[in-house]
């Protein structure tokens, strides 16, 4: 532009710092994009969830699904420049249900401690409780979650954390265990999981018991970090007007998360498909 109105090619370059051969250089090599723009497929996969998802798990997508070669930290900087953001993970300001009342005479032991490493499904899976506030009232998950293949192999919505909701989880466990497994699972101490019932019911189903320490969280952290993820890209900020409407959606959601959402651990496979890897070796 300037060489236009009259300036001299010859001291351009040298008036902005710039040797004379490299501005010929980047004359005759005019910068090219090395990759498509990735802004409208991380857009349409963030979307896939009420809440969005997080960097790492669209850069997943975009590798496993789209045979994109992208960096985490390349999706990260796309999100920014589009403004979205993840919300960060805050405490749950309702009351937390808690399902301790004492030792009601059904302990288990603890041999697990805190090693949620699994050579393969069904080996250590993991269950606990957690709720929800729905409109105006309240509504409870009762999930058994897989260490290995990070999947949610059964689970409940109810109103109410009642033994009736237990009762429901064992129809969708009895078929789970593949053969030769020795599932061994992993509760805190919480009535329902000390109750004859369910004690009785596990041993049926060849399903050995853990519990957690008394007031050691940590023992069932596995569990929790699911609450975690799935509070956060499904529930947190978003108002529900019929418990109906709640549970329909909730329900979609685990199976999007078996099916669908990719895992770091499981080097970019859906719990699904960790699955049937594993019962085909």
């Amino acid at each position: 532009m300037l060489a236009g109105q009259g300036h001299r090619l010859e001291h351009l370059p040298r008036i902005a710092g710039l040797a004379r051969s490299t501005y010929f250089h980047h004359l005759s090599h005019p910068g090219h994009a090395t990759r498509a723009d990735p802004e409208p497929l991380v857009g349409e996969i963030r979307a896939r969830t009420a809440n969005g998802c997080g960097h790492r798990q669209i850069r997943m997508r975009l590798v496993h699904e789209f045979g994109q070669k992208v960096s985490a930290r390349t999706v990260l900087g796309v999100m920014r420049r589009m403004g979205l953001k993840r919300p960060i993970r805050a405490a749950d300001p309702w009351r937390r249900y808690s399902s301790c009342r004492g030792d009601a005479g059904g302990k288990a032991p603890n041999p697990p401690k805190r090693d949620f490493e699994a050579d393969g499904p069904s080996e250590k899976p993991g269950t606990d409780v957690t709720g929800f506030k729905v409109a105006g009232s309240k509504a409870c998950l009762a999930p058994v979650y897989d260490m290995a293949g990070k999947e949610i192999t059964a689970w409940d919505a109810g109103r109410h954390p009642d033994m009736n909701q237990q009762k429901r989880l064992p129809a969708m466990l009895g078929d789970r265990p593949p053969d030769g497994a020795d599932p061994i699972l992993r509760s805190d101490m919480g009535w329902r999981y000390q109750h004859p019932w369910w004690r009785k019911e596990l041993e049926r189903l060849n399903i050995r018991q853990s519990m957690s320490r008394k007031g050691n969280c940590l023992d069932d952290a596995a569990t929790e970090q699911v609450f975690g993820h799935l509070k956060d890209e499904f529930y947190r900020g978003r108002e529900f007007d019929s418990y109906e409407r709640f549970k329909s959606e909730l329900d979609a959601y685990i199976i999007h998360w078996n099916t669908k959402r990719r895992q770091i651990r499981l080097e970019g496979h859906t719990p699904e498909e960790y699955r049937s890897m594993s019962l085909a070796t």
